[in-house]
This record gives C-alpha cells, structure tokens and sequence, in this order.
C-alpha cells in the first residue's frame, strides 16, 4: 500500500467508529433546487431523519434560520440529549455563487473550513432534502437530511424524498429516524 491508501484506510476506520458515513469514490453533484429563495427557507426545520455523523448526538433535533445581513443566514441547531440537556450551536451560511443559491456553504466555527448544504428539493412550506459531501481522496463523506417544518412528514414524502438519495447513489439502509415525539421533545419544540 502506498502512503495515500495508508492515511485513506486510517482515516475510513476512524471516521466508521464515529459513525460517519464513508463510501469509495468522489462526491456526485447532484441537481439541486430550481429558482431556490432563501427567504422562503427561514424560519424552523424539524429532522426528520438523517445520515448519521458524529456532531449530532441527540434527539428532537430543529434548525433555525434567520436573515443575519444581505446574504448571509444565522443558523441555530438545537436538540436534546440523553441526559436531558439542550445542547445548541450557531453558525452561519452563504452561498458562494449566487448563480447557485441553493448550494449553501455553512460554517460553525471561525477556524473550520465551510461545510455543503445543499438544498436538493423543498416545497418551503412542509419538507426540504439536504445534501452534503466531502471528498476525501479515493472516499467520500456524505450527510443527508430530510427536514418537515412539523415534528412529522407523511411517510409517502419521506419514501419521495429516500428516491432522491438513493438516485444519487446514497445509502438509504445507512438513515437513522429523529425522535421527535411531542411528549419527550415538548421542551425543545416551545
């Protein structure tokens, strides 16, 4: 093996035990929402169900995105973890080519590079499918979220929005469901 396989079968291991999800190959680039407007896009999106990552541990997970200035949206990720403690984070998204709105890049920290988001398909009023991924030489690193502006979203939509993924070569075995149940989230979603 050659060095570069070395550090990519390192890297694959380490990032597998921490539930990232990891493929052979370069990221797809996929089509992503026609004539997006962000301002339609503000405002609370519950998760749905997700590929899994190592940033987010907990339940009742919500985004919240507000206008920060002229291009730039705040982002507030919230959810609820198993010892009872809201944890939340802020950051920040842009996108790079306003000929490509929907390609969003969002950062959390000042001295991370900017991570994808990219809006695949949403309706603004019920459901949004985001896209992200990564390449890491020979491998890629993919995050995938369905999103409902309601704690719920009809199963036919979310089998819809499953099609997209998969259409992109996504693993759908690989998704993990949201709890959002009202009762145990009543704290996160007031």
């Amino acid at each position: 093996m050659n060095p570069i396989q070395v550090i990519s079968s390192i890297l694959l291991l380490v990032l597998a035990a921490n539930s990232q999800v990891i493929q052979p190959g370069r990221c797809p680039v996929p089509a992503v929402q026609k004539k997006f407007d962000a301002s339609q896009y503000l405002g609370t999106w519950y998760e749905i169900q997700k590929l899994p990552n190592n940033f987010q541990l907990g339940e009742c997970s919500t985004a919240t995105y507000s206008l920060k200035s002229p291009g730039v949206v705040d982002v507030l990720n919230r959810e609820l973890l198993a010892n009872g403690t809201m944890s939340f984070i802020r950051g920040t998204a842009v996108a790079k080519d306003p000929a490509e709105p929907a390609k969003l890049l969002v950062s959390f920290f000042e001295t991370s590079p900017p991570s994808p988001y990219w809006v695949l398909s949403t309706d603004y009023t019920n459901y949004s499918l985001v896209y992200s991924c990564t390449d890491l030489g020979s491998l890629r690193m993919e995050f995938a979220w369905i999103l409902s502006r309601q704690p719920i979203l009809p199963e036919e939509t979310i089998e819809d929005l499953q099609s997209t993924l998969s259409s992109i070569g996504v693993l759908l075995d690989k998704l993990v469901s949201t709890n959002q149940d009202t009762d145990y989230c009543s704290a996160m979603h007031q």
